[in-house]
């Protein structure tokens, strides 16, 4: 059984409802981590993955996710200070076609 980090323990329940949080590593799954609070966490998720992280590294992991929401990336690219085009996810989300409106 892997060591669960004392911040997992501390982040919304809602957040990892699919996985076991105790085999969540912070440094190994912290894209998943990341992801997660960024499109569904409370503000206290936030604080405890920036004060995990860092800005830097946040930023790091922000710009290599294949997926978030325009509002997640519009946020942590306020706060990083990095143009939304350099996020993954800025890039990928044009090439794929939105659902007709009816």
């Amino acid at each position: 059984m892997v060591k669960a980090f004392p911040e997992i323990n501390k982040l919304s329940s809602h957040l990892f409802w699919d996985v076991d949080r105790l085999t969540l590593d912070m440094r190994k799954h912290n894209k998943f981590i990341v992801g997660r609070v960024l499109e569904y966490g409370l503000l206290s998720d936030w604080i405890i993955i920036k004060n995990h992280y860092g800005k830097e590294e946040l930023g790091r992991i922000a710009t290599s996710l294949r997926s978030l929401d325009r509002r997640a990336l519009s946020f942590i690219a306020t706060y990083t200070g990095l143009p939304e085009d350099k996020f993954r996810c800025y890039t990928t989300r044009q090439s794929i076609p939105q659902h007709w409106n009816f």
